[in-house]
């Protein structure tokens, strides 16, 4: 079967062709399959073992010519191969366009992975600098430390306690990683991790708050908000304390139509200590630049959750991270000195100076012992398919199951979407920006693909059809009131960012749009100043990551599909906060429980060995 690869793949072998006019053509189709594992979110492709399936193909329908290409050769493990992989060429034929590490060519052969150059940067910079920063600060009273401590998680009563043992670590060592599902209490830690670390330096330290979306640093900044009204700490230290989270792109200056960022290693930020939420969101790319800003002395504390989905572009740097080895007998000594005793946990060997930067928030204080959504999200992670579809028949606190196929389902899904939305439709009525943008959160409908029968393009195409006709508006009629979109391309000038949410009311006789900045403050855009947009009654799965609402309703596919894997289906579930239905197949879910991708990187090795 002929392989079909998108125009960028094809351009890039095409201007390798011109600059190397000997380059055999098994060389060029290399750099083109090169292309194409970092569109499918690899940071390389693996020539020992091929390459996994894409993340996030654009529909659940028939497939295209390239789509078919795509998921051809997919295995029982969710990886994608090649019937025909293309050898390297001996002697030299790879001349001046394949090239050992070090070498200047377009790309770099490292043991069985060939990579993009800048992708092999970014790797390799990446493990360099987390490898550096995890180092042990050699300047804390532990004294100090064990009493703030002591007042900071008075009330904590797990044993062990692993609140405790994650704030002592983000104190004892430059990087820090906090890794935790749901309710385990990762913004409760860092606020308490925050006041400790000013203790330590008696206030002053610049520290600066982060996430990847918009979304997701306002969510961060209402819970730093709220946690610190319930810290019970000296009050100079809980002033000292910001409120303000940034989005990444804000935090690093971006520049428009430039990957480059304003702060970089020769002009880093001026942070003592950064804290990045939703940090599974994060590629490779952003990540290396991240920490090519950061100061050499600046610690950085990482939240998270590692069995979410990988970030949307290349890597799965989250998860490479957290791979993680034992605790070594050094860090546990600390750990007890400090008061946060825990057991030796881990795998193998501390064979990683990362060892002892990992931190796993394991209690849910969401999700009670009897929670439907914490039981249904622990079987989904678990990948245990017949307890988690007895679970959904049984349909008890706060789960639910719709079964059947997108046919027979369809006219009830898009009455209970109606249903789902009809505070936030009452709430538009009444005119009130802040009230509707609220409504809006609490209830959203996710699909796995964009595209086909069950996407979430035909789903809110459906959605709005019915509720034009309710209006009695035209079908030709794009803009009404409560019209909620979604932001698809950043617009610096506007301040509008991809994923950003906007409802349309009538404010003057005129309809704009309604969005809520960072500062929590509304405003309103004419509709025909908006960047791209998209309606957002529906939203991938992809898109939902960084934000939670009341309910959730997961509507999956009915043909097999790479995206719909084990992390998809845990994330859907874990984004609500009160109820999760399943609309769909047995056989759906349970192929989705049963696949467990992976990408192809060199990242874990070069954290962990092996």
């Amino acid at each position: 079967m002929t392989e079909t690869y998108s125009p960028l793949a094809e351009q890039f072998a095409a201007c390798l062709g011109r600059l190397h006019p000997q380059a055999p053509e098994s060389v060029l189709d290399l750099a083109r399959r090169v292309c194409l594992a970092v569109e499918e979110g690899h940071v390389c492709l693996d020539l020992a073992g091929g390459f996994g399936a894409t993340d996030e193909p654009t529909t659940s329908g028939p497939l295209s010519l390239r789509e078919r290409d795509r998921v051809r050769g997919l295995n029982d493990h969710g990886f994608l191969t090649s019937p025909h992989p293309n050898p390297l060429p001996e002697g030299e034929g790879a001349g001046g366009i394949i090239g050992a590490p070090g070498e200047h060519t377009p790309l770099v052969l490292d043991g069985a992975r060939l990579y993009l150059a800048r992708y092999w940067h970014y790797e390799t910079r990446l493990a360099q600098q987390l490898l550096q920063r995890a180092a042990f600060c050699d300047d804390v009273d532990l004294p100090k430390l064990r009493r703030d401590l002591d007042r900071l998680f008075t009330h904590n009563t797990q044993q062990p306690d692993w609140q405790r043992a994650a704030a002592a670590a983000a104190v004892l060592r430059r990087f820090c990683v906090i890794s935790g599902g749901p309710g385990t209490g990762k913004t409760t830690t860092v606020i308490r991790i925050l006041a400790a670390l000013q203790s330590q330096a008696g206030g002053g330290l610049r520290i600066g708050l982060a996430a990847p979306t918009g979304k997701a640093a306002a969510r961060m900044q209402d819970a730093i908000r709220g946690a610190k009204l319930s810290l019970g700490f000296d009050a100079d230290t809980v002033a000292a304390i910001p409120e303000n989270a940034l989005t990444l792109h804000r935090l690093l200056g971006s520049r428009p139509d430039s990957v480059y960022f304003r702060h970089n290693a020769e002009r880093p930020l001026p942070l003592d200590v950064l804290v990045v939420d939703e940090a599974s969101m994060i590629d490779l790319a952003l990540m290396a630049k991240l920490l090519d800003a950061l100061p050499p002395g600046c610690r950085l504390i990482l939240l998270g959750d590692k069995d979410q989905l990988a970030s949307v572009e290349a890597g799965s740097v989250f998860g490479d991270i957290c791979a993680g080895g034992r605790y070594s007998d050094g860090f546990l000594a600390l750990l007890r000195e400090a008061g946060a005793p825990v057991a030796a946990a881990g795998e193998g060997p501390a064979s990683s100076p990362l060892s002892d930067s990992i931190l796993l928030l394991r209690h849910s204080h969401r999700f009670a012992a009897d929670s439907g959504i914490g039981a249904l999200a622990r079987l989904f992670n678990d990948g245990q398919a017949e307890p988690a579809l007895a679970l959904l028949a049984r349909g008890e606190n706060g789960i639910a199951w719709q079964q059947g196929r997108f046919a027979q389902l369809k006219d009830d899904l898009l009455r209970r979407m109606e249903e789902g939305y009809a505070g936030y439709f009452d709430a538009v009525r009444q005119g009130d920006a802040a009230a509707a943008l609220a409504a809006f959160n609490r209830f959203r409908a996710l699909t796995a693909h964009r595209e086909g029968d069950g996407g979430a393009e035909n789903l809110n195409r459906l959605l709005e059809e019915r509720l034009k006709q309710r209006r009695n508006l035209n079908y030709r009629t794009v803009w009404y009131p409560g019209r909620a979109v979604m932001i698809s391309r950043n617009d610096y000038n506007l301040r509008l960012f991809n994923g950003d949410i906007g409802i349309a009311l009538e404010d003057g006789g005129q309809l704009r749009v309604f969005f809520e900045d960072g500062e929590g403050r509304v405003r309103g855009l004419a509709p025909g100043r908006l960047p791209e947009h998209q309606p957002v009654y529906a939203m991938t799965v992809h898109k939902s990551q960084g934000s939670e609402f009341d309910e959730v309703l997961l509507a999956l596919p009915d043909q097999a599909s790479p995206v719909l894997n084990r992390p998809l289906a845990y994330t859907a579930v874990t984004r609500a906060k009160q109820r999760a239905e399943i609309w769909g197949t047995a056989e759906a879910l349970t192929r989705a429980l049963a696949a467990l991708p992976a990408r192809a990187s060199g990242l874990r090795e070069r954290l962990w060995g092996g």
